[in-house]
C-alpha cells in the first residue's frame, strides 16, 4: 500500500477522506470528486450542483440535511463506525487542508463515532 498523503482534493463531498481508502491507494478508484461512477451519490450531486467541494461549504447543518443524513449514510456510519458529521464539523472549523493532514496522520478515512 502506498503512503497516505495529505491532499484536500482527496476529500469526498460527505467528508470522508478518499486519500486513505485502500481502493484509492491501489489505483482502483479515483475518489469521490473524479469518480463518474459515483453519480448515484445524492450528496456528491448536491455539492457539485451548488459549486461546493464538500458539505462544509453549505450553511445548512448536516445533521438536519435530508440529503446528507440519508438511509445509506446511516448504514455506512453503523457499519464503519463513522461520524461523518464530525468530519464536516472538523473541516468547517479547521479547513480542508488541516482535515486532510489529520486524516493522513491518523491513517484513516473518517472520524470514528464515540
Amino acid at each position: 500500500m502506498e503512503h497516505i498523503t495529505a491532499d484536500k482534493n482527496n476529500i469526498a463531498a460527505c467528508g470522508l477522506y478518499c486519500g486513505a481508502c485502500r481502493k484509492f491507494l491501489e489505483g482502483k478508484c479515483s475518489g469521490c470528486t473524479n469518480n463518474e461512477k459515483a453519480s448515484w451519490c445524492k450528496i456528491r450531486r448536491c455539492c457539485i450542483g451548488n459549486g461546493y467541494h464538500t458539505c462544509a461549504e453549505c450553511e445548512r447543518e448536516v445533521k438536519e440535511c435530508k440529503t446528507y443524513s440519508n438511509f445509506i449514510g446511516k448504514v455506512f456510519a453503523l457499519l464503519f463506525n463513522s461520524d461523518r458529521p464530525a468530519c464536516i464539523s472538523y473541516i468547517k472549523k479547521h479547513g480542508e487542508q488541516a482535515y486532510a493532514e489529520e486524516m493522513a496522520t491518523r491513517n484513516c478515512k473518517t472520524i470514528k463515532r464515540k
